[in-house]
């Protein structure tokens, strides 16, 4: 299997984990948004926002909650379908990042929550500048667990194991920045500490929404999960897991 073949796998494998997806994954704090309007230097009220690769909309709802006028946009059925009833009224397009289905100078703000990594950089940039209005700003933001706490470092490399090519390509995420500059975009970042606690078996529930192992086959899944989900419950035996975040942002803003 080619690496394009095996990118599109991954990527359809999120419509059929939709639910999961929405019901499991983690949210963003407020802070999160306060960290985007400070380095965007302008308010999210009002401001025309393109969401892209808004999966189930968790992110898009959020942003509609602080005043913007935010479109969602997502090439995946399933998670189009989940978007929609998870977020009646919200506005969904279909379509992707490397193929904006958008006028020239039509947006003041484009975000990637969880979803720059599916994007052929040298296509989505150009794409965003395009879309972008002067002076507006491009985003992109993942939560990722801190590998310092222990039960974290322990569960990476039990994964790493399982999954070895999935944890070096999400590993190179802070890539982002080099990635933007050749289109003449200086970046800010700020990362954001902040925990959830919730169950094991929605920890699980959470894995199982994962590209890499929606993409197994039943009994791997199956094989996979069990074995996270003993290894978890060994070491919260009360079944309760505070997952600590580390949530990166990093911000680019247009010339005027």
């Amino acid at each position: 299997m080619t690496d394009l073949q095996e990118f599109r796998k991954l990527a359809e494998s999120f419509g059929s984990v939709a639910a999961e997806y929405d019901r499991a994954r983690p949210s963003y704090p407020q802070e999160l948004f306060d960290g985007l309007e400070r380095l965007a230097g302008r308010s999210l009220r009002g401001a025309r926002v393109l969401d892209v690769g808004a999966g189930t909309g968790i992110s898009t709802r959020l942003l509609a909650a602080r005043g913007a006028d935010v479109v969602g946009v997502e090439p995946n059925e399933g998670m189009a379908a989940q978007f929609l009833a998870s977020g009646p009224g919200l506005a969904l397009v279909k379509g992707s990042g490397d193929e904006l289905p958008f006028h020239d100078r039509s947006a003041d703000v484009i975000t990637y929550a969880q979803a720059f990594h599916w994007t052929r950089p040298e296509r989505s940039v150009p794409e965003a500048v395009r879309v972008l209005r002067p002076g507006g700003a491009l985003a992109a933001w993942w939560n990722v667990l801190d590998a310092d706490v222990p039960w974290v470092r322990d569960a990476n490399a039990r994964l790493s194991v399982a999954f070895p090519e999935a944890y070096r390509q999400f590993g190179e995420l802070d890539a982002v920045a080099e990635q933007w500059a050749p289109y003449g975009l200086e970046t800010a970042t700020v990362v954001l500490r902040w925990e959830r606690r919730v169950t094991v078996d929605h920890v699980i529930a959470d894995l199982s929404s994962r590209s890499y192992v929606a993409a197994l086959g039943a009994g791997r899944r199956r094989e996979v999960l069990e074995g996270e989900r003993e290894a978890l419950r060994s070491a919260f035996p009360d079944g309760r897991v505070t997952e600590p975040y580390l949530l990166d942002l990093t911000v680019a803003v247009t010339p005027h």
